[in-house]
């Protein structure tokens, strides 16, 4: 039987982590949802009832309905079909559907691995058996995909867009990766739009009521 689009939509999400760019989707999305919290700095995401949610206890993940979708890209590879009318996902034999599903999933497959053997100062695995290949020719193919702008599709803003704002905004910010003119530029573009500045606002409310608890 197939999942009723209005069953509610639950996001699991901690305050000042990645579940934040899920936030930021539905934000974007324009569609009702409602919030789990989690308290990360009281285990909350190590109890059985979130493991049995996401066996990782990790953020983001959501359920919608008897639907349970964890890792981040699924997630908002999830959301953004579920919601066609809000445009930000290519449908099914539009052109744009293949880069739209590498850019989504460039991030977990290649970004975030070179970052971690990065900022770990591990060497990167031999060529052949590493998931991005090497450090600088992962990000050179990043920096040059954001130079034809404005957005990673061209003209077109997306999904993805949400995805890659939100993880080069904390990765510039912690001096992660170098914030080129081109990622500066883009984050100027997507980072100022409404759900974003909704998103931000909410997570730091629920920051600020963890911190004084």
């Amino acid at each position: 039987m197939a999942q009723p689009r209005s069953a509610e939509i639950t996001l699991y999400h901690a305050p000042n982590t990645r579940s934040l760019g899920a936030l930021t989707l539905l934000e974007e999305l324009g569609v009702p949802y409602r919030l789990h919290v989690l308290n990360l700095q009281a285990g909350e995401q190590r109890q059985p009832a979130y493991l049995a949610i996401n066996p990782m206890g990790k953020v983001p993940a959501i359920r919608h309905g008897d639907a349970v979708i964890t890792e981040q890209a699924a997630v908002f590879i999830y959301l953004a079909d579920l919601y066609p009318e809000a445009g930000l996902a290519p449908p099914i034999g539009d052109p744009l559907r293949g880069p739209y599903l590498r850019w989504m999933v460039f991030y977990g497959s290649c970004f975030e691995p070179a970052l971690a053997d990065r900022a770990l100062q591990r060497a990167a695995p031999p060529p052949a058996t590493s998931p991005y290949g090497d450090f600088d020719t992962m990000f050179a193919t990043l920096n040059q995909q954001l130079a034809r702008g404005p957005y990673l599709l061209g003209t077109r803003y997306c999904a993805a867009d949400v995805l890659w704002a939100g993880a080069l905004r904390w990765t510039t910010g912690f001096k992660l990766v170098p914030a080129t003119p081109e990622i500066t530029a883009y984050l100027a573009r997507v980072t100022t739009r409404p759900a974003f500045q909704r998103a931000r606002a909410e997570d730091a409310k629920l920051a600020a009521v963890q911190s004084a608890s």
